[in-house]
């Protein structure tokens, strides 16, 4: 099926993606996903081996993610099922880290974990002082080098960072391949602050995380129900009742798409604008509902009318 769903090149690389992708931010995380609470090792498994099968070809972690568990756990699955998807992984600039050469080690761990020899996208995951964007950008670099990588993006990276770390990689005669963002009909700020724009002219790839807004999207929760732990925290009642004319909406597009569900018309809208989406999967249901998103597509006028209900919050 893999061939199926076809593949979009990230930026102007070689590195070939489905148009969707597997999100591993749930997978060993306790803080925002209250990981061993509800699902497990197994469910995510489960998650895994569903996505590939369905012929999601790559799958995006991070050494922050369950502090290193995340890369474990699919260090883990990929060895137990014999498979070797496209892997992306992210460089935490934590304060102490001021070297340079701190990117490269970093990723070497994490090629540790993953049990691989080198990953398909390495990123820096955002930027904290003291290191400049010049700092990591050369890092990047110096992992192409080392043949660690296939490509290099960046996260979390405003217009500003981002056209730097262009500048940087070209003048070592490579490419910025991604800028990994928040990205959903909740959270529209990188089209109003230029960079989907910027993103475009350079031919840098958006990867959109959080598509489904932290499962907000999904219908599920509701003024009555909250999301638990720090999402309910975050996210209250006042705010779920804020959104509910454009779940409605939604709810109303999937009906007249065959009974696509809440999640799925979201991660459609952000293929509809150009991005690319990792939703999370914490069990073999959720990877089943994710891929449900291909195959597809919204009218123009439908997008037209999400955007401007999703402009009201």
């Amino acid at each position: 099926m893999a061939n199926e769903l076809g593949t979009i090149p990230l930026g102007k690389t070689d590195v070939k993606v489905t148009p969707l992708g597997l999100g591993a931010w749930q997978w060993g995380d306790r803080l925002m996903w209250q990981y061993g609470k509800g699902y497990n090792d197994r469910d995510v498994h489960d998650a895994f081996k569903v996505s590939l099968d369905s012929g999601i070809n790559w799958i995006d972690t991070a050494e922050l993610y369950g502090s290193g568990m995340s890369e474990r756990l699919l260090g883990q699955f990929m060895h137990e099922l014999n498979v070797q998807p496209l892997v992306a992984t992210k460089f935490l600039p934590l304060p102490w880290r001021v070297r340079q050469d701190s990117l490269v080690k970093a990723l070497r761990r994490s090629l540790n974990r993953l049990n691989l020899l080198k990953v398909d996208l390495y990123q820096v995951h955002f930027l904290l002082p003291p290191r400049t964007v010049e700092t990591w950008a050369n890092g990047l670099a110096d992992a192409l080098d080392a043949g660690l990588t296939r490509a290099v993006g960046v996260s979390n990276y405003n217009v500003e960072r981002t056209l730097r770390t262009s500048e940087v990689l070209a003048r070592r005669g490579k490419v910025l391949a991604s800028n990994q963002v928040e990205y959903s009909l909740l959270n529209r700020s990188i089209e109003r602050s230029g960079l989907i724009d910027l993103c475009r002219e350079l031919e840098i790839t958006v990867i959109a995380y959080s598509p489904i807004g932290k499962g907000l999207l999904s219908g599920k929760y509701t003024p009555e129900h909250l999301p638990p732990g720090r999402r309910g925290a975050r996210y209250n009642r006042a705010y779920l009742i804020k959104i509910q004319p454009l779940i409605d909406l939604i709810k109303q597009i999937g009906q007249g798409h065959g009974g696509k569900t809440p999640a799925q018309v979201a991660l459609n809208w952000v293929m509809c604008k150009g991005a690319v989406p990792i939703p999370g999967a914490k069990n073999a249901k959720q990877a089943q509902e994710n891929v449900g998103a291909l195959g597809w597509r919204l009218t123009s006028d439908e997008v037209r009318r999400l955007d401007e209900v999703s402009e009201q919050i």
